[in-house]
């Protein structure tokens, strides 16, 4: 008897546990074939907020810093704005592109198909002077 049996996982390390699994178990009547990296296009959008949230907090700690530096408050965010968005996924070495992407091992075939997310924000904040502490006799 011969099944074919097709798995989609979200994680790696549970589709290696498994295939692990199965190849001790079942031994040679088992043939796991390489697998194939996709991305949801939920998990692209997902990938996208998350920089640019990142990006809005760099900008506030930096914008923080700089008041603190110069002794004043930041006070809250007038302007937020996300000027650019830019994603693009992982590239192998230049030296194993001219290989045959079946050849390429699954680190490789992992980080080729890993994708990168870039945030640009502009964003302006109120200044205020630093508040003098009010003291209690």
């Amino acid at each position: 008897m011969e099944a074919e049996v097709c798995i989609t996982f979200a994680e790696f390390g549970k589709m290696q546990n498994i295939c692990n699994f199965l190849v001790e178990k079942l031994d040679s009547s088992v043939v796991i074939s390489q697998p194939q990296f996709y991305h949801t296009p939920g998990s692209v959008e997902n990938l996208r907020r998350q920089a640019c949230l990142v990006a809005v907090e760099n900008a506030w700690r930096k914008a923080q810093e700089v008041c603190n530096l110069v002794g004043q408050t930041l006070g809250k965010p007038l302007l937020i704005k996300e000027e650019e968005t830019k994603e693009w996924e992982g590239q192998i070495d230049d030296h194993q592109s001219s290989k045959l992407s079946s050849s390429l091992t699954v680190q490789q075939k992992i980080k080729s198909a890993t994708i990168h997310a870039a945030s640009k924000v502009f964003l302006t904040f109120e200044v205020k002077g630093k508040e003098k502490k009010k003291r209690h006799l």
